[in-house]
Order: C-alpha cells, then structure tokens, then sequence
C-alpha cells in the first residue's frame, strides 16, 4: 500500500499508519480511501487483532481534509454532473460505515489538524485521542469552499453533540482547539504531544465495545430532531431566513447544510448518509464551488506562501519598522506590526498627534482584553512596542519605513525626502497609496530601486490584503523584502505593476461611479444599494462614497485633473453630482455626519430624502437583478483591462485581491472568475448589450472579445 503502512501488533492492537510521502499533509485522495479499505478489511478478518490505532506517520499530523487540487482538476475538465459528485463520496462512506460495524473498535490519534475528510475520518472511529497542543484543531471547514462534508460530517456530528451545536460549527467551518473539542464531546481525551498513540493502545487494551452510539438500539439525538424538538424554530425556521440574509442566497452551501441536517437527522444513519451525498453532488455542479476552491483556498495558499517571490533573494525579516503618519491609517499598521513583534516608531508632527495614533491601539488592544482575545499584559507587550515620535533621526535603526500621510503628493514627497536623509541605506521605503503612481512618489526618494507601494486596507487591522505595486525602478530585492513584511505581518500580498489608481482603486472605483451613475439615471437610491447588496456586495455604493467621504473623492479626482490625467469613464463618474454635494448641498459624507445618508445622533443611518428633488426617481424602475449585474459586469470588465495592461502580474492577484481588498462577491471567485463562470463568449455579449443600453463604458475591449472568440480562459487547467 502505497499510502499507509499497516502493522500487527502482537498484543492484538493494529496500528494504521497514513503517510502520503508526496505530499506535505496527507490529504484525501482515492488512492488512500481505497487503501485504508483494504487495511480495515485485513484487520476484520485478522482473529489475533482485537482493535485498531489510525494516526499519521507525519510528526504532528493527521488527516488535514479533501484533495483540493484533485477536485478542481476534475471541474476543470468539464461540467461535474450532480450524481458524478453522489458517486465521489460512495467510496469513502462504505469505508467509514465499515470501519464502525465491523466489529472491532477504531482509535483516532489526532497529533495535528484532522479537517473536513479527516475530521471524518475521526468521527467514525470509536474514539477520539487528541493532542494537547496549539496546532492539533479538528473541524469540518467546507462550507468555506462551497460544499458540504460528504464523508459523514453533517450526520453523525449531530447525533453525537446535538444538532444546535453541530451547526454552529458545520455552519461555520471554524478550527475547534484541544480544550474546547474535549468540551464540545467531539473527541474523548487529550495528552501530551505525542502521547496520543500510546494512550488509544490503552484504551483498546481494555477491551471496549466496538459500537457507535448512533448504532445502539433506542438511540436518540441529543436535543432531539425534526420539526417538534424544541430548538427546531431556532435551528431551522429562524436559521434559514438567517442565512438567506446573510448570503442573498449567492452561497448555496449554508442552506444546504441546514437542510441536509434536517432531513438526515430524521432518518436511519445509513439513509441520512445518502442525503448528505445527495447534496454533496449538487453543490459540486455549482460553479460556486470551482470558485471559492480556487481562489480563497488554492490561489490564495499559494500568494500566502509567497509563490511568486523573486527568487534568489535571502529570506528577510523586520525587527523595527518605521511609520509616518499617526492617522487612522498609521496607527493601525502600527498596531498590526507591534501585534506580530516588531518594534514600531510612529513618527508625526507633534508628539500629541504620534500618542493619539499609539492610543488608537490601546483602544483596539483594551476591546481584545474584554472579549477574552488576549491577556493583559500579552496586550501591555503589544503597547508597549509602539514608540511615539517627531524626530526622524529615530528612524535610523529601522530595517524598513512606511509613508501613511495624506493623499497629496506634494505632502508625500516632503515626508519621504525628510526620511530618506535619516533611514540607514539597507532600508526599505513604501509608500501607502491608494491612486498616486509610485514611480512620481519614488522620485522624491535618493535610492528609487529600494522604493515601492505598499497599499494597506482600512481598518487594517481586518483587513486581510496588502496590495504590492512595483515601480519602474523597484528592484526584485526590494518587492522580496515587501512581502517577507506582508508574511511577517499576516496579510496576504497581491503584486502590480504602476499605473494610477493600481488595481483595486480602479477596479473599486467603477463600482462608485456606476452607482452615481444610476441614480443620475433615475434608479431609486435604495434599490442602487440593495442590489448591490444582492449581488454579493458588502455595502452598497452610496454607503461606500459617504465611508469614505465625499471631498476626498473630489480631491483625488483634482489631482488627476492637475496631473493632466483623463480619469477613465469621466462621464460617468459625473463629478458634477459630487461637486453638487460637497460644494452646493454641504454635503461631505459620513464623517461630516451628512451625505447620500442622513447620520442621526444615537440612531441608523438612512438615505436621505433629499436625493430626489435633485436627482428625480423615473417611473419606471430596472430589475433588482439588472442592477446586480451591472455591479459585477463593470467591476470585471476593469479587471480584465488591468491584466491586458498588465498592471495585474497574475490572474490570482487579480481574483484574490478583489474579493479580499474591494469585497467583490466571493461566490464569483473573483472578477476574472466571475467572466469564465458566466463564460467568456456570453459575458462579451452581455457587456455588448450593457454598452448600448447605459453607454460605451460598458463596450468591452478588441483584447477581451479576441479572447472570447479563441475561448481562452484566464486560467490554464489544473493539471
């Protein structure tokens, strides 16, 4: 067997050791399943051994979930039917049936993460041995993926805990620890770090009956099941209009969970493995899965690895970093890179403006306190980090230094050439900006090789993305060293090349000026904002503008214009609706407590009535459904002008970075997944017909059509 080593014992213990050596973590392959069926059929018959250890010859491992990247070589191959995907999981559920029947007893030894099919693999085993330690977490995470598990997960999860705490993690896809496993029920005992072997040897010396609860006779599922247990309005009533609120019903998976634990749990084991599989298939077919797969668990593992890192460039590290600018923006990288253990100089005019900002993570540190995230003193060690200061002489010991001033040019230049003459020559400088082009920024810079964008999101310490922009003169040391301080700091670096506005400001900005646009059109205000909440959207345009305030969009919009620039689809940005708020309504955004929004003191916002005396409603109205296509089809339309401008170096870059930095609907993959999953030929005609009904923005390039016409998709085919 070429994917685990089978021993017997001479004390009447099996000892299944799994080990795919050609593979980092053992993972879920059909080879395996098909080996450890042969191995649980050699210890059935075997009369001299009396129960059985699966644990994993990879020191602190186990089973860590599904073969991922077999699955998607086979979506990519074609459409999956629903009952291709049923027939996957048929395989592994006779294994894991056979494993609880059979008669002898099965011990988990989970000295690592045992997740999604591992985690299965694990709840069909009699026990459940863990080790105490930080990295051994079980968990059935695929509802992040588009799927549900098919190897048993949404059925005997339930049957052992309870179908209300079942869903608070199927529901979730969360990574359960150690201590809370061992109270939840969902393993039996904890140990030291490799003791878990020898501690499921004890149990299974002693002779335990090999039967599963849910295979005794009168077994009932704690709490009960079904439409008359007493938490079913709560579970399924409640949870599914829950659900449809939170994902617009863009997410299929959720639903399909909820349903698959109602139907299933009412039913024999047997038959609720079947349902389970049912759905398994169906969710396959959807092309959802294929996206969320590829992009936040395969493209996303490998920007998070740091893939596309120049090579030959020694791995580096940020002792003291250098922050300019104690804003909103300043401060939060401060507090993120205190937070992973550097040494941070938050750097400002006066030393009252450098406390506010080290204040700033004192208040986000005392919440984490309350809320259990950390100790005291873990987050006194973070504060105590942070150095506030006004001379820049105390950045010379800084190993890199980041700009986080204003969006003005003429201000950026003044704080880098400041810096510049106080930072030691190895430093790195970057910039964090959000439009301006950072070969003009570097200019203002001695050493322009070492000189590069470094575009964090707000707030950042949620924000998971870094967006990356390479000068003409940056050097592959100097975009290396950028992302080791992205890995360093646990975001997940996208890299472009420099062109104004990047990637993500520009894709993000058709997304307002589509929304200013409508409501010149006429659309009503809130139907602008819910459809694009429908479309998978976090906020809708207005929202978003009155976020980010109004006067600001102006300013940027100026300095284009005084930079000689013609921002692109200007007659749809209409900045004469913006300049007509800011300048002749008073209205400035959130922060001016008046914008698209009303902001009342002590309530909710709400849009503010005024839109249509200025703006006047048409009678009649475009569909919810129009409208949400409208938001992705210019989104990705822009998308694909950044990777035939090659401003976007890979399309995972392009799919990663607009799900994680602008929240472009993840249930699209992202905005280059989001054409191949329409399909290249429909979605040029689609945009076609955009054009001629709302205008040429819409008119797709000769690049994109060519491309449609040889159906190229952005990404080859796995494997």
């Amino acid at each position: 067997m070429k994917t685990l080593e089978l021993r017997l014992g001479d004390d009447g213990v099996a000892l299944i050791h799994i080990d795919l050596v050609d593979r980092p973590m053992n993972v879920l392959t059909p080879e395996l399943v098909e080996d450890l069926a042969a191995a649980v059929e050699e210890v059935a018959a075997a009369p001299g051994i009396t129960g059985v250890i699966l644990a994993s010859a990879k020191p602190g491992a186990f089973v860590a979930g599904a073969d991922i990247k077999g699955m998607l070589a086979l979506l990519d191959a074609g459409p999956v039917p629903a009952a291709q995907g049923v027939a996957l999981g048929e395989a592994f559920g006779r294994l894991t049936r056979r494993m609880e029947a059979c008669g002898k007893p099965f011990v988990a030894a989970l000295e690592g993460p045992a997740l999604g099919g591992g985690f299965e693999l694990a709840l069909a085993c009699h026990r459940r041995v863990m080790a105490d330690q930080p990295k051994a977490v079980v968990g059935l995470p695929e509802v992040g993926l588009g799927l549900l598990p098919a190897g048993g997960g949404t059925q005997r999860l339930p049957r052992l805990i309870g179908i209300e705490k079942a869903l608070g993690l199927l529901l979730t896809g969360r990574h359960v620890k150690a201590a809370e496993a061992l109270k939840l029920g969902i393993v039996h005992e904890l140990v030291p770090a490799g003791d878990t072997v020898a501690a499921a040897r004890r149990w299974l010396l002693a002779q335990p009956r090999a039967v599963q609860p849910w295979d005794d006779k009168g077994f009932r599922i704690p709490g009960g099941a079904g439409p008359t247990a007493p938490h079913a309005s709560r579970s399924f009533t409640a949870g599914t209009t829950l659900l449809a609120g939170q994902t617009q019903r863009n997410l299929p998976a959720p639903l399909a969970i909820l349903s698959c634990v109602y139907e299933g749990t009412q039913l024999p084991l047997d038959v609720g493995l079947r349902v389970e599989r049912k759905y398994f298939g169906r969710l396959l077919a959807d092309p959802v899965a294929r996206n969320l797969m590829r992009t936040l668990f395969l493209n996303k593992g490998r920007i998070d690895k740091l893939a596309n890192r120049p090579v030959g460039v020694p791995p580096s590290k940020v002792a003291r970093l250098g922050v300019l600018g104690a804003g909103m923006m300043g401060a939060g990288i401060a507090h993120v890179a205190a937070g992973v253990g550097i040494e941070v100089v938050l750097l400002d005019s006066t030393l009252a403006q450098a406390e506010r900002g080290k204040a700033h993570a004192a208040r986000q540190l005392d919440k984490a306190v309350e809320r259990g995230r950390t100790t005291r003193e873990q987050a006194d060690a973070v504060l105590a980090r942070i150095r506030p200061a006004t001379d820049h002489a105390s950045l010379a010991g800084c190993d890199f230094v980041i700009e986080a001033v204003f969006e003005n040019r003429d201000i950026k230049a003044q704080v880098t050439r400041q810096a510049c003459a106080a930072m030691a020559a190895t430093a790195i400088f970057g910039s964090n900006t959000s439009t301006l082009p950072i070969t003009g920024l570097a200019q203002a810079f001695e050493r322009p090789e070492d000189f590069i964008g470094v575009h964090f999101f707000s707030p950042v310490e949620r924000m998971p993305l870094i967006e990356l922009i390479v000068g003409e003169q940056t050097s592959p040391r100097t975009l290396a060293r950028a992302m080791d301080l992205a890995a360093q700091l646990r975001k997940t670096p996208i890299v472009v090349n420099d062109r104004r506005g990047f990637f993500t400001s520009r894709v993000f900005g058709t997304f307002i000026k589509e929304g200013i646009a409508m409501l010149q059109e006429g659309v009503a205000p809130a139907l602008i904002e819910n459809a694009a909440r429908q479309a998978g959207m976090p906020v809708g345009p207005l929202a978003v503008i009155d976020e980010v305030s109004l006067d600001i969009t102006l300013k940027v919009y100026e300095q284009w214009r005084a930079d000689g620039v013609q921002p692109p689809h200007e007659p749809v940005l209409s900045i004469d609706a913006t300049r007509k708020m800011v300048d002749q309504l008073g209205r400035r955004g959130k922060a001016a407590g008046a914008g698209f929004y009303e902001y009342p003191e002590g309530g909710r916002k709400f849009l503010w009535p005024g839109l249509s005396e200025h703006w006047p409603v048409a009678a009649q109205q475009p569909s919810v459904d129009h409208l949400g296509r409208r938001f992705l089809t210019i989104q990705a339309l822009e998308g694909a002008r950044c990777m035939e401008e090659e401003v976007v170096r890979d399309p995972a870059d392009a799919d990663v970075g607009s799900i994680l930095g602008i929240g472009y609907p993840a249930w699209t993959g992202g905005v280059l997944s989001y054409i191949e999953t329409v399909g290249l030929a429909r979605f040029v005609a689609d945009a076609q017909e955009m054009a001629r009904l709302h205008g040429p923005r819409y008119q797709p390039s000769p690049w994109l059509v060519e491309r449609a016409l040889r159906n190229a998709p952005f990404y080859p085919p796995m494997g």
